[in-house]
């Protein structure tokens, strides 16, 4: 198991674990964390899992594929961290990831 810290716009966090092999984002809708409305359901056909990645952790997540950046066009507020949470596998490397959704999706 990895846990995972969603920090939504109000800065309140919420630790949950999740299984090795899920995303980030199955694991929050899971686990009912707000702010990841996960439109597609995780096929990267949408922007409403849209999540920015803690800082310190954007080397052990890796870039977004092409494909992830297309749709994050469609997002609001891209920062250089942004990521689809659908599109983030957890790992063990993972352990302890930090992530804050936007104040709004899409």
């Amino acid at each position: 198991m990895v846990q995972i810290t969603y920090v939504d716009a109000a800065g309140t966090a919420r630790s949950v674990k999740g299984e090795v092999g899920s995303t980030v984002m199955e694991t929050a809708i899971r686990n009912n964390v707000p702010g990841i409305d996960a439109e597609c359901g995780g096929a990267c056909a949408c922007a409403t899992c849209h999540v920015y990645v803690g800082e310190d952790w954007a080397d052990a997540v890796g870039p977004a594929e092409p494909m992830e950046q297309d749709m994050l066009d469609f997002a609001s507020d891209v920062r250089p961290t942004s990521r689809l949470s659908c599109q983030i596998r957890l790992k063990p490397e993972l352990d302890g990831l930090t992530v804050t959704t936007p104040a709004r999706q899409g």
